[in-house]
């Protein structure tokens, strides 16, 4: 029996699809991460591939091309969703210094505790070790945090999509420093920086512009091609290119803040928000099934054995001990007292993986167990589903629910014992503002 004849697949991969949203809307009711039921499916998927012999394909390159699309799409849904507003600059500052401290401190402890526990490990490639184990997810925290308030739901967003444009330079940058004929040292690195971001601008200008003279209907994939072709490029140029994709982000979600004076005149405000509303619709789609591929994908290559070395679980354990620790410490120093389900939403997953598999031949050191990275990443998303829900019995949404009958009585009262009706018409946007939205 040929398991990848072209139906199969095709099957195969419909189902997949299918098992996903259905696995969204457990995710919704019961906040276990639909990443983790994906995981749990590729497992059981490699358990039947072995049982028909298909146990010999070799996935990583797929996962890899799938986690870099991912990543991308991911970012993007994220910058999309931004808005930079005065009053935002705070959270946004707050947000920032968490994802670096927190980044730089979750990586020396992980590099610490590796260096020590893992034979043959230097302190050097220790940091290369535990950057990916550093990182945030935000392909597992953005869908996940969709039911928070408003203010805590957009903290993550920022603190993820910092996190893992942080870790990702901090990982080439490390990557980097192994290699002498590539390391080029901090003062070239913070100048690509410099040149990734003047890049970044110049071309969501550029993109926006042309594509708004675009008549054709059929052009989202062609600007989505062209972001994934400037990614490309920036790393073949050794360049921040995840920046390039949070500015484009960045630039078209907030066009009238970038676009002011006479860069104003050129844009024509109707089509380019066409554009927006359609490359969010088809971003959020294009991440939401490379992200099910992905994460199905890797759990087909894992090796469950390795979770089972007592070493990888005192590893994994002291890790996530140190990642908990640092989190809380850094939550309660910027956020003050209110900070559940927050300390609890660390998990780690595409990033970590992708960025494991990234790292350079030179650095790999064969006493690092993989199985840490699994049990780090599903005991941190184990974690984040405890938290989750501890926090949904402690606020219940009936509370919420409650206040809205006396918000409407209230808004009835106003207006029923209003006598002049300009004062309720102050109340109200102008048009000005609409247009604004």
């Amino acid at each position: 029996m040929e398991i990848f004849s072209s139906y199969n697949v095709i099957i195969g991969i419909s189902l997949i699809i299918i098992l996903s949203f259905i696995f969204n809307g457990v995710a919704k009711k019961t906040n276990v991460p639909a990443v983790l039921l994906l995981i749990v499916l590729g497992i059981v998927i490699q358990y039947i591939l072995k049982a028909f012999g298909g146990d010999t394909i070799d996935f990583f390159p797929m996962l890899e091309v799938l986690g870099i699309v991912g990543l991308i799409m991911i970012v993007l849904e994220a910058a999309l969703e931004l808005e930079l507003k005065s009053d935002k600059l705070i959270p946004i500052l707050k947000s920032l210094a968490i994802a670096l401290v927190g980044l730089i401190a979750s990586t020396f402890i992980a590099a610490v505790i590796i260096k020590a526990l893992v034979s043959g490990m230097t302190m050097q490639s220790a940091w290369l070790y535990a950057t990916p184990l550093s990182i945030l997810s935000s392909a597992i925290i953005i869908p996940s945090v969709s039911s928070l308030p408003i203010a805590k739901k957009e903290f993550h967003i920022y603190e993820s999509t910092f996190s893992d444009i942080l870790g990702i330079m901090l990982f080439y940058f490390l990557a980097g420093r192994l290699s002498p004929s590539e390391d080029s040292g901090v003062g070239v690195f913070f100048l690509n920086l410099i040149l990734t971001i003047v890049i970044s601008l110049v071309a969501s200008y550029a993109i926006i512009l042309i594509f708004q003279k675009i008549k054709s209907q059929v052009k989202l994939f062609l600007l989505i091609a062209v972001l994934l072709l400037l990614y490309a490029l920036g790393k073949k140029m050794h360049l921040s290119s995840l920046i390039i994709i949070l500015i484009f982000g960045l630039v078209i979600a907030n066009m009238k803040l970038f676009f002011q004076g006479k860069l104003r005149e050129y844009l024509h405000l109707e089509k380019a928000k066409s554009i927006y509303h359609e490359l969010h619709v088809i971003t959020a789609e294009t991440a939401f099934v490379v992200r099910t591929l992905f994460f199905v994908i890797f759990g087909i290559t894992i090796v469950l054995s390795s979770l089972l070395s007592l070493k990888v679980t005192l590893i994994s354990l002291l890790i996530l001990i140190s990642i908990y620790g640092i989190r809380y410490g850094l939550l309660r120093l910027f956020m003050g007292k209110d900070i559940s389900p927050q300390v609890f939403i660390a998990p780690r997953g595409l990033i970590t993986v992708l960025l494991f598999y990234a790292i350079p031949t030179e650095a790999v050191i064969e006493g690092f167990e993989p199985g840490i990275l699994l049990f780090v990443i599903i005991g941190s998303s184990l974690i984040m589903t405890w938290g989750m829900i501890r926090d949904k019995r402690m606020n219940p949404p009936e509370e919420l629910e409650k206040t809205e009958p006396n918000e409407i009585e209230e808004t009835e009262y106003f207006i029923n014992n209003t006598t002049d009706l300009s004062e309720i018409d102050d109340t109200l946007p102008s048009s000005d503002e609409y247009e604004t939205e």
